[in-house]
């Protein structure tokens, strides 16, 4: 409109000015987002034929640019307030889990308090291994090793048990495997090492069979068994895929276990377990242990310490007092993991005769 006067009344019966003048030319220029009008812009002029077209043209420009900008605006906030609604709720979340991580660490930490009720006490060790150490490392709270002390008649009984696994897996395995050799040897009265790990092993098959009959379970445990007579100084001893160490007159004696586990296989009870006798000499010192040292990646490479690195090792520190030997093997493996993270439960048995 550029003679508002003489043309307003082709739009309109009655222009009302709220305050001042009327102008006499105007541009009204809808903002547009595809057919969708989200305002209006207008400039105005109190000389008549104030714009031509190139006026209008300037005008749907920055209509349309300003349409954008507003479109863009009310996107930004409508975003700014689902991000909002998201932080919120993914605040909410993360309390919800953290709640409920906090039950779980409080469960499997009193898990840890029951699972240290059935391991031997310091005291209850100093009095059956009276020379001796254990190196005792679990990965997790709870562990799947444990180690296992007990006296009948005049042999003390000794074992390192690595159950399938680690943490809360290997730690409810590690309760029936505890169980069992406590039934075996008080109930039944068996001492001698194979007679007690070929019971364990149909004990602890028919245990999960029970549970998952006709299953593929695998679970079970490895072990390292040992009785020392306190009269003949007589030694026996009987593995499940664990070996037993004698250092004697600096040199490593490596006597084998059996290349099966107990209760690893659900239905093959009937394996009968090697015992193997072995007579004891003053300064021998005698190693059971689990897998979870050799296998810790670390050191300068990255790799396992091995079973090769673990006989050096003892061959260096086995004429020291048995503390001191305990230090020196703990030290070794924290020096060699290093950053790495502990990849499995550790347990070591060191006796000196």
């Amino acid at each position: 409109i550029n003679d508002n006067l003489n043309e307003y009344h082709k739009y309109t019966k009655k222009i009302v000015v709220p305050t001042g003048d009327m102008p006499d030319s105007l541009i009204f220029c809808p903002m547009m987002i595809g057919e969708r009008i989200v305002g209006v812009i207008t400039v105005q002029s109190f000389e008549k034929f104030a714009y031509d077209p190139h006026h209008i043209h300037v005008l749907k420009t920055l209509g349309t640019y300003t349409a954008i900008a507003l479109e863009n605006a009310s996107l930004v906030e409508n975003l700014e307030d689902k991000v909002k609604e998201r932080t919120k709720e993914v605040v909410r979340q993360k309390e919800i889990i953290e709640e409920s991580n906090k039950h779980i660490t409080d469960s499997i930490r009193y898990a840890k308090r029951i699972q240290e009720a059935f391991l031997p006490n310091e005291y209850s060790i100093s009095e059956l291994l009276v020379n001796a150490f254990i190196l005792y490392k679990p990965k997790d709270i709870v562990s799947g090793d444990f180690y296992w002390i007990e006296r009948k008649q005049n042999k003390i009984l000794f074992a390192v048990v690595d159950c399938t696994g680690h943490g809360v897996p290997g730690a409810f395995m590690s309760i029936i495997g505890f169980n069992g050799l406590n039934q075996i040897v008080n109930e039944y009265n068996y001492t001698r090492p194979a007679d007690i790990l070929t019971h364990l092993n149909k004990s602890i098959s028919n245990t999960l069979r029970q549970r998952v009959e006709d299953s593929k379970i695998r679970d079970g445990m490895d072990i390292a068994i040992c009785s020392i007579d306190l009269e003949t100084k007589k030694l026996e001893f009987a593995g499940a895929f664990s070996p037993l160490f004698i250092l004697r007159n600096n040199d490593v004696i490596k006597v084998k276990g059996d290349k099966h586990p107990i209760g690893n296989f659900v239905g093959v009870q009937e394996y009968e377990f090697t015992n193997n006798e072995i007579d004891l000499y003053s300064e021998d010192r005698i190693y059971i242990f689990s897998d979870g040292f050799a296998d810790q990646f670390g050191g300068p490479h990255g790799k396992k310490i091995k079973h090769a690195h673990f006989r050096k090792l003892l061959l260096d520190n086995h004429k020291k007092p048995m503390p001191q030997q305990k230090e020196a093997i703990n030290t070794f493996f924290e020096e060699w993991r290093g950053s790495f993270e502990q990849i499995d439960d550790v347990c070591i048995i060191g006796v000196a005769v």
